[in-house]
């Protein structure tokens, strides 16, 4: 989950939040292991809420961590490292 800046790269929170969506659901499909990921994008705006998720299931922990150093993520990192202000994560199996 991330909290975002106001603005960022020239564009507005919600301009951001809407690419960094389309970036990451983008993954879909071409990283192995990656068995879905979906991004939402906060509607309820009150302090306490993030402004986007990440949500992703892999086949393994082996895949997750392939995942976060795959050329194809580290393309899409730099961009929301640029635009988050705050970033809370949970990895878990079930």
């Amino acid at each position: 989950m991330w909290k975002l800046k106001n603005s960022e790269n020239g564009k507005s929170k919600e301009e951001n939040a809407a690419k960094i969506k389309l970036m990451l659901e983008d993954l879909n499909g071409k990283i192995p292991g990656l068995v879905k990921l979906e991004v939402g994008i906060d509607f309820s705006d009150i302090e306490n809420s993030s402004d986007v998720i990440l949500y992703s299931e892999f086949k393994s922990k082996e895949d997750l961590k392939a995942y976060q150093i795959h050329p194809e993520h580290e393309k899409v990192k730099p961009f929301v490292l640029s635009c988050r202000s705050e970033r809370r994560l949970v990895d878990y199996v079930i």
